[in-house]
């Protein structure tokens, strides 16, 4: 497994074709950006997946429900091996829109995401009763 360094300005060009992914349900499409052993967590699944057909099928259920949400970096800070992506969703849900930040680990291998380890506070993102 080779690591790559990678600059802010790198990490901007690959987010900038991987975060227009999350939208539109196209989970194939996403799933493209990830190696065959990837690892992903997130909020829903704190201990994580691993492997492409765990993440695709994860994916598939995820962007079923969530088709029209739009995920924009903010920032990216590099780290070896990746970057630090700080990011922003607006996500359509019910009669508002929730604009929701977090930051995830994304660590590549020979360009493709091996590792992506995404948070966020996930109170901020319930809808009131």
């Amino acid at each position: 497994m080779t690591f790559e360094g990678m600059s802010a300005a790198d990490a901007r060009t690959l987010a900038s074709k991987w975060l227009p992914a999350w939208t539109g349900n196209q989970p194939e499409k996403l799933a493209a950006f990830y190696t065959e052993d990837a690892f992903y967590s997130d909020p829903g699944v704190p201990f994580g997946i691993q492997g492409k057909p765990a993440l695709l099928e994860y994916f598939t259920r995820l962007l079923a429900r969530y088709p029209g949400w739009i995920w924009t970096q903010e920032r990216a800070v590099p780290l070896e091996g990746g970057f630090l992506n700080f990011w922003k969703a607006e996500i359509p849900e019910k009669e508002r829109t929730v604009t929701l930040r977090g930051v995830c680990v994304v660590q590549l291998s020979d360009g493709l995401i091996c590792r992506n380890e995404v948070f966020f506070d996930r109170s901020s993102w319930m809808t009131p009763k």
